[in-house]
C-alpha cells in the first residue's frame, strides 16, 4: 500500500497539471520520462526524490512542496519615530481587475485612471491583448487606454496568462453578450463545481450561459432566449461572484434583481462604472442590486477607480501609534 505522503504529493501533482490543462504524457515529455510514470507518480505508487519533485514544480511552473524555516522567528522592532510629510493612497488592486474585464462590455474607448501595476494586472492585460484588445499605458505610465476590436479573437487567448490570474472568470460575464460560443481557460487552478465556481455557473445559467469543463477549458455555449425572469439569489456572498453577475446584467435587455449580493467596495466601484458607461444601478451598497441592462454600449468613458482601503487605513494607523501629522491623500470616502 502507497504511503499517506506519497499520495499526497501525488495529488499536488496531479492538480498542477491539470491546472496547467496538461495531459500525463504531456508532463512526461516535459520530464522525459514515460507516461507510466508519471501514473504512478500522481497515484502514490512511486517513490519520488526533491530533484523530481523541483523539476515536476519547474515544468508546470507550480511551487509543489514549499520548504520553510520551521523554528522560530524574532523580529525586532525600533520605534518611537515621529512621522511627517504626505503620501497618496493608491488605487485598489480588486477595483482595477473588476473593472479590466468590464471593459469589455464597452465597444468604445475606455481609459482608466492611476491603474494599480501588479501582476494580476499585468497578467489580465495579456489575456486582453492576446484576443485583440489594444492597451496602452498612457500620462506617463499613470493611466490605461483601452481599445476593444470589432471582434474578439478567442482562439488566440494566452492560456498561461489566463490560468495564473483567478479573476479570468470575471471575462463570463461579458464574453456571454458578445460571442455564442467560445472557450476560457480554467480560472486560477479551480475545478468546475468546487465552491469558488459554481456560484457563478449558477448566477449565469440565468443569463442562458451553459458551461462544460474538459482538459483545463470551460467550454460555453450561449442561449440568448433564455433570461432572467425573477431576481438572482445568489448562493455565495461574494465579490467576484457578485461581479459576474452585474457584468451579465448590464448588457441584458431588461432589469435584473441580484440578491445576497456583496456589498463590498470593489463591488461598489463596478456598479459606478457601469454608471458611466449608461448602466442604472439601484442599490449600492446594500445586499440588493436592480440593475437597469442596456444591449449595446459604446461611449468614450473616462474613470478613476476608488483607492485601497486596506492600504488607507494602513497609513491612518501608522499615524495614530505613532502620533505623527500626516497628510494622507485620496482615502476612500467611507473613512471620512
Amino acid at each position: 500500500m502507497a504511503d499517506d505522503y506519497l499520495v499526497r504529493i501525488g495529488k499536488l501533482i496531479r492538480d498542477a497539471r491539470q491546472h496547467r490543462g496538461w495531459t500525463q504524457t504531456q508532463l512526461a515529455e516535459a520530464l522525459a520520462t514515460s507516461q507510466s510514470a508519471v501514473n504512478r507518480i500522481e497515484r502514490g505508487n512511486q517513490n519520488i526524490s526533491l530533484e523530481m519533485i523541483a523539476r515536476i514544480g519547474e515544468a508546470l511552473d507550480s511551487e509543489i512542496v514549499s520548504l520553510g524555516y520551521s523554528g522560530p522567528m524574532h523580529l525586532r522592532v525600533v520605534g518611537g519615530r515621529r512621522l511627517s510629510g504626505s503620501i497618496d493612497v493608491k488605487t485598489s488592486k480588486n477595483a482595477c481587475v473588476a473593472l479590466l474585464c468590464a471593459s469589455l462590455l464597452n465597444k468604445g474607448r475606455t481609459v482608466l485612471r492611476r491603474v494599480a501595476r501588479i501582476e494580476e494586472v499585468y497578467r489580465l492585460l495579456e489575456v486582453l491583448n492576446s484576443i485583440g484588445v489594444r492597451t496602452r499605458w498612457i500620462n506617463d505610465g499613470m493611466d490605461l487606454e483601452i481599445a476593444p476590436p470589432a471582434h474578439l479573437d478567442m482562439e488566440a487567448i494566452d492560456a498561461d496568462a489566463a490560468r495564473r490570474t483567478r479573476s479570468i472568470i470575471m471575462f463570463l460575464g461579458p464574453l456571454l453578450h458578445r460571442l455564442r460560443q467560445f472557450k476560457l481557460p480554467y480560472a486560477g487552478g479551480c475545478d468546475l463545481g468546487t465552491r469558488t465556481i459554481e456560484p457563478h455557473m449558477i448566477a449565469l445559467r440565468r443569463f442562458g450561459l451553459d458551461i462544460t469543463a474538459t482538459e483545463g477549458l470551460y467550454h460555453a455555449q450561449v442561449d440568448r432566449s433564455i433570461a432572467p425572469d425573477r431576481p438572482i439569489v445568489l448562493t455565495e456572498r461574494g465579490d467576484t461572484v457578485t461581479e459576474n453577475a452585474l457584468l451579465a446584467a448590464a448588457r441584458h435587455d431588461g432589469v435584473t434583481v441580484i440578491r445576497n449580493a456583496s456589498s463590498n467596495y470593489m463591488v461598489q466601484d463596478l456598479c459606478f462604472f457601469l454608471e458611466a458607461l449608461g448602466v442604472r444601478v439601484d442599490g449600492i451598497g446594500t445586499t440588493t442590486l436592480t440593475v437597469h441592462g442596456v444591449p449595446a454600449i459604446d461611449v468614450d468613458v473616462d474613470y478613476s477607480p476608488s483607492e485601497d482601503p486596506v492600504e488607507a487605513m494602513s497609513l491612518l494607523a501608522a499615524a495614530v501609534v505613532t502620533e505623527s501629522e500626516l497628510t494622507i491623500r485620496r482615502v476612500p470616502i467611507e473613512f471620512l
